[in-house]
């Protein structure tokens, strides 16, 4: 098995590999043909494949000679404030571009300007983007701008409309079921499209995340295993759910408290899969709920998860989120 991370062995080559974002590729892939780029602004949720397709356009761009000397990759979150605009930014977006040769020209578009890819970019502070704003003004004839985020409403208007927006949608699940088994093929990795359905579920439409978890399945995975993929990853057994709202719904305190104690907290689960085995099982799947219960059980289960979120601790508040429960079951 090799020892390369499996999100960059299979990461898409070309924007023809790019999975479940056909309108974005489309558009993309147009303009290789006339090499009239815009500054793009990509946003969406993560594990969706914005990076991998700025990456890729890039590759079909300037190809693998020019691509070191042509394009600036930077995570914005490793510095959000307005040096990283003052100093890397600008310091690249001002460079002169280089000719081509005679062999890259036949082979690639080559177009006369840079390309500068800033992940991330929703975690810049706002006089940083403004200074951005100014430095996209400047160098538009030498430099192209690809903006990405996961919220594009922490982008500030005037940096967002010098841009041409492109949605990246969460992967629907046969097209990440293809792209898994495509690399569990290519691993010699005998595991069935169960399994692989239950690493969807568990990622959320986040393929990058998906491939991560394929990759560590791999490393316990024989044709022996009866893998519980789900269990693996922390997730609550589906019997144990059931188990959890059966005692719910006993309203009987002393036993709720029992088997939280024992069966949920000394058991090592964290609130956040425990509350999320129960929103699911109680809000999705259960039909006999009414919508005022259902109200209830939000408000429990989104005060529970904030207090996690904010450092409280887990034991203490499975329980308290428990007992919430029993009242309104």
């Amino acid at each position: 098995m090799s020892e390369q991370p499996w999100i960059e062995k299979y990461r898409p080559k070309s924007l023809k590999d790019v999975a479940s974002q056909s309108n974005t590729t489309n558009i993309l892939e147009k303009s290789l043909h006339t090499a009239n780029l815009p500054h793009m602004l990509f946003y969406g949720p993560p594990g969706t494949g914005k990076t991998s397709t700025i990456l890729a356009l890039a590759h079909e761009l300037y190809g693998p000679n020019l691509i070191s000397s042509r394009v600036l990759e930077l995570n914005a979150s490793d510095e959000r404030g307005i040096s990283i605009v003052r100093d890397r930014i600008k310091n690249f977006a001002r460079l002169a571009v280089s000719n081509p040769t005679a062999e890259d020209r036949e082979k690639y578009p080559c177009p006369p300007y840079k390309l500068i890819i800033l992940d991330e970019a929703d975690s810049m502070t706002s006089d940083a983007q403004s200074a951005l704003r100014r430095t996209m003004e400047n160098y538009a004839n030498v430099t192209r701008f690809c903006l990405i985020c996961n919220y594009v409403t922490k982008i500030i208007d005037p940096l967002a409309s010098r841009c041409s927006k492109f949605r990246f949608k969460s992967l629907n699940k046969e097209l990440g079921l293809q792209r898994l088994r495509y690399i569990a093929n290519q691993e010699n990795l005998g595991i069935g499209d169960d399994e692989l359905n239950e690493i969807l579920d568990v990622s959320e439409g986040d393929l990058r995340r998906a491939v991560n978890l394929l990759q560590c399945v791999s490393t316990v995975f024989n044709d022996s295993t009866n893998l519980k993929i789900k269990e693996l990853f922390g997730e609550l057994p589906d019997s144990l759910i059931k188990e959890t709202i059966t005692v719910l719904k006993s309203k009987n305190l002393s036993q709720v408290a029992k088997f939280t104690e024992s069966s949920l907290i000394a058991q090592g689960y964290s609130a956040s899969f425990v509350l999320l085995g129960i929103h699911d099982e109680l809000l999705i799947k259960d039909p006999t709920l009414s919508t005022l219960q259902k109200n209830q059980i939000s408000q429990i289960l989104w005060k529970a998860d904030m207090r996690v979120s904010n450092g409280c601790n887990e034991s203490v508040q499975i329980l308290n989120c428990m007992y919430n429960l029993c009242n309104v079951l």
